[in-house]
């Protein structure tokens, strides 16, 4: 039987719009749902194989995409977030009772700190931005998946058109190395 990816990605990817502006997520409460607005759409949107991610029931991959900080607002029932681990460099922001991952914010100097990670697959609207690649693939193997099952997996991906990387795509992948090239002084702050 062919592992589940993703529910937004099993059965077809769907492409987004263009110029679609943004909406809401919610958490999965049956009442007294957290919601957050996001006021633009999502970058970057992938599929992460980490073990921090959120992931749907029964799914190996999360979805998850990015908006600047300064798009997402909490507008319900923000008092039932909590973060899951202190610790971790994204501070996810889960519902204490449903435990979906809302959004994730980094508050220490790194080179995504000032977007937030969310899970477009909470909104009820269409129009997103479809997942553009896949990400941290072989981390699944770290939390149980057999390792016999990669190149199926991988194949899996790349028949939906979604190239597989073991670390960030070489876009994201080369913004974190400007970032550290301009901390440690060898690229000009400009760039």
């Amino acid at each position: 039987m062919t592992p589940s990816l993703h529910p937004l990605i099993d059965n077809g990817i769907t492409k987004g719009t263009p110029t679609f502006r943004g909406g809401n997520l919610y958490c999965k409460c049956l009442k007294d749902r957290v919601a957050i607005t996001l006021d633009s759409n999502v970058a970057h949107n992938h599929a992460c194989g980490c073990s921090k991610c959120w992931k749907p029931a029964g799914a190996l991959f999360s979805v998850v995409g990015v908006v600047p900080r300064d798009a997402l607002r909490v507008t319900a029932n923000g008092n039932k977030l909590s973060i899951v681990d202190k610790e971790a460099v994204i501070q996810r922001n889960a519902c204490r009772q449903c435990g979906v991952h809302m959004f994730g914010r980094i508050e220490t100097e790194h080179p995504f700190k000032g977007l937030d990670f969310v899970h477009v697959e909470l909104s009820d609207v269409s129009g997103w931005q479809e997942p553009q690649f896949a990400g941290f693939v072989s981390s699944i193997i770290e939390q149980g998946f057999e390792p016999t099952g990669m190149d199926e997996v991988r194949s899996k991906f790349k028949a939906m058109g979604l190239e597989t990387y073991d670390a960030l795509s070489p876009a994201l992948m080369d913004v974190i190395a400007t970032y550290m090239g301009k901390k440690a002084g060898r690229l000009p702050a400009h760039l």
